[in-house]
């Protein structure tokens, strides 16, 4: 049975141009400490920090290149400490999300809305989801097999582009509860 790769996807914002340089200065830009496994999608070297209504979560990393909106993706538990209550939702779907406080060494924002725990999910090209017998949007489940906290994860959105390389997204939360470190792989159950 093929197997697919599931990476922890830890608490990251993304920024508009605009944000950038509210947050960095004039003329800032992104800076690449190091490239992720989705083609052309990068962690930067900038951080931020996230002010919520009942505490703040400092050293934020960023990730890059710049959106066309800010979009802030946490797990359930950091949306509690920060005191939002972050719907679940796909990547880019933030319409109606809590809105945050977003600190950077040059200036600060406010988003009216962006914070989302992000659905999980698998990314594949054409390829893989014919390979893997999926298509776009369908929802499926994936076991993970650990030494001590083997997990089935229902719910698990399919996302098929040219653009995406084979991994499967679950947040810290997710992560913790499957004990799902290191390299580790999932299968997919239709």
């Amino acid at each position: 049975m093929a197997k697919v790769l599931v990476e922890t996807s830890a608490r990251h914002v993304h920024l508009t141009e605009e944000h950038v340089e509210a947050l960095f200065g004039k003329g800032a830009t992104l800076t690449v400490k190091k490239m992720l496994s989705q083609p052309g999608q990068f962690a930067s070297e900038e951080r931020v920090t996230l002010v919520g209504p009942k505490k703040s979560i400092a050293n934020v990393s960023i990730l890059g290149p710049v959106r066309p909106a800010t979009q802030v993706e946490v797990s359930l538990t950091d949306a509690r400490t920060l005191g939002v209550a972050a719907p679940v939702r796909e990547s880019g779907d933030i319409a109606g999300s809590p809105g945050i406080k977003i600190v950077g060494p040059a200036g600060e924002i406010d988003i009216e809305e962006g914070v989302i725990a992000a659905k999980r999910h698998i990314h594949f090209t054409p390829e893989d989801a014919e390979q893997f017998g999926v298509e776009d949007k369908q929802i499926v489940s994936v076991k993970i097999d650990s030494a001590d906290r083997s997990t089935v994860f229902g719910d698990v959105v399919v996302r098929v582009s040219p653009k995406f390389a084979a991994a499967m997204h679950i947040d810290t939360d997710e992560s913790n509860a499957a004990c799902a470190f290191g390299e580790c792989y999932g299968e997919i159950i239709k």
